[in-house]
């Protein structure tokens, strides 16, 4: 009988700890201070457009479903660019920027400074809500 008291106890902290994780996944975060960008993130910035900056690894199978969702983004919005950056043989880049987990997204400005970071697979909707501040013509798409 303790037996199951035990496998149910565990049970309900697995569930719980499964839900918070969930809910988490994907959300934006807006950061207070950000780390200073490494020499190869600079490189890729775009000085015109905000750039959607995925730090990704070469078997991360959520990477590939927050590429489709960044591209199809980024392909759809003026002022916006998504630049794909695997960190598998430069995990210093990672670290540098304090990415615990893949996929992780970075909103840079022109100028380099963080907007916003996701972790996991964006929401497309709630992304770009957060990112419409920073976008030209309020981020509008054609045809809206």
């Amino acid at each position: 009988m303790a037996g199951l008291w035990v496998v149910l106890g565990v049970l309900a902290v697995a569930s719980a700890a499964g839900l918070l994780l969930r809910r988490r996944e994907g959300r934006v975060k807006v950061l207070d201070a950000a780390p200073d960008l490494p020499a190869a993130v600079t490189e890729v910035l775009d000085p015109e457009r905000v750039t959607l900056l995925q730090i990704s690894t070469t078997f991360c199978a959520p990477c590939r479903h927050a590429r489709a969702v960044l591209s199809t983004l980024a392909d759809g919005t003026d002022g916006l660019r998504h630049v794909d950056f695997d960190v598998t043989q430069r995990p210093e880049v990672a670290q540098q920027l304090g990415v615990l987990r893949t996929p992780t997204t970075l909103a840079l400005g022109p100028g380099g400074h963080e907007l916003l970071r996701v972790g996991g697979v964006p929401k497309a909707d709630s992304l770009l809500d957060a990112l419409r501040p920073h976008l030209p013509n309020a981020g509008m798409r054609p045809g809206e």
